[in-house]
């Protein structure tokens, strides 16, 4: 062929990506790492379901053991709401069934979406944290915990908070300690993690960035506390800024473990300091 039968290309004329050679730099494409820890199989709208079927599911709980009260254990029917109010062991009774049946629709959902485990599809893997090994992220993540519970202690001798808030009614009696500290040990980390971290922030932080999941999961943290913490703004904006710190650890880690193991050695400080508390001392 002739080369000169091919007409030379006009400077001005823009230029294909294949003749532009190395003045074309496509963009990187995205971490797998990024991909495959934010790529779940459930959006937003299934965030909704998992909303209302919560809110349905409390609360049908709620009147199905304030009857199973009134018919079993002699509860008058007019002090049935405050016997719910005051009655640890009703409350981490309700508490335990309620995760429980989110925990499996949770499953349910992940199970028609994929065939992959459940466990890692919803996040619980191994955190990647650099070169650390287990035998120093583990406590290194615990002790996080610990001085996350203590900012928050600190934080809560500021609060200008006069009146008796709801869950204080709770922590009359040791014993009633003793189910309150098995359930935020042995429970909430592991069910609030899976949801939160787990479930919500994936979807939050594919739909609106990673700094806006982090920021609107730990407002719906907090969010879910309020009515045990009703007129306590202060420990609200508390466990909010928790919440937002919890899923900072999840993103920066990529693993709900690493969430769960800060928010284990949270709830255990706040909960030993509660444990030896002189008021329960008193009533024990």
């Amino acid at each position: 062929m002739n080369s000169d039968a091919i007409p030379p290309m006009d400077p001005g004329e823009p230029q294909s990506a294949d003749s532009a050679g190395s003045a074309f730099t496509p963009e990187p494409p995205p971490s797998p790492i990024l991909a495959d820890d934010l790529a779940t199989p459930w959006d937003i709208f299934d965030l909704v379901v998992l909303f209302c079927f919560s809110l349905a599911m409390l609360y049908l709980l709620t009147n199905a053991m304030a009857t199973l009260a009134i018919l079993r254990l002699g509860v008058a029917p007019g002090q049935i709401e405050r016997f719910a109010a005051t009655s640890a062991g009703f409350v981490v009774c309700r508490q335990v069934v309620w995760f429980s049946l989110i925990l499996i629709f949770l499953y349910a959902v992940i199970h028609r979406r994929t065939n992959q485990p459940f466990w890692p599809t919803i996040g619980w893997r191994r955190p990647r944290l650099g070169e650390l090994g287990a035998g120093i992220l583990v406590p290194l993540l615990l002790l996080a915990g610990v001085l996350l519970g203590l900012g928050a202690d600190v934080a809560s001798k500021f609060y200008n908070t006069t009146k008796e808030l709801p869950i204080e009614a709770l922590f009359t009696t040791r014993r009633s300690v003793e189910y309150l500290t098995a359930f935020a040990i042995l429970i909430a980390p592991l069910a609030e993690e899976t949801v939160f971290r787990g479930y919500v922030y994936p979807v939050l932080a594919r739909k609106f960035g990673i700094s806006t999941g982090i920021v609107l999961t730990g407002i719906l943290f907090g969010m879910v506390h309020v009515p045990q913490l009703w007129g306590g703004w202060g420990q609200i904006a508390t466990l909010v800024a928790v919440g937002m710190a919890l899923t900072a650890v999840r993103a920066a880690t990529h693993s709900v473990f690493a969430s769960y193991l800060v928010h284990l050695g949270y709830n255990g400080f706040l909960f030993a300091g509660i444990f030896i508390s002189p008021l329960v001392m008193r009533h024990s």
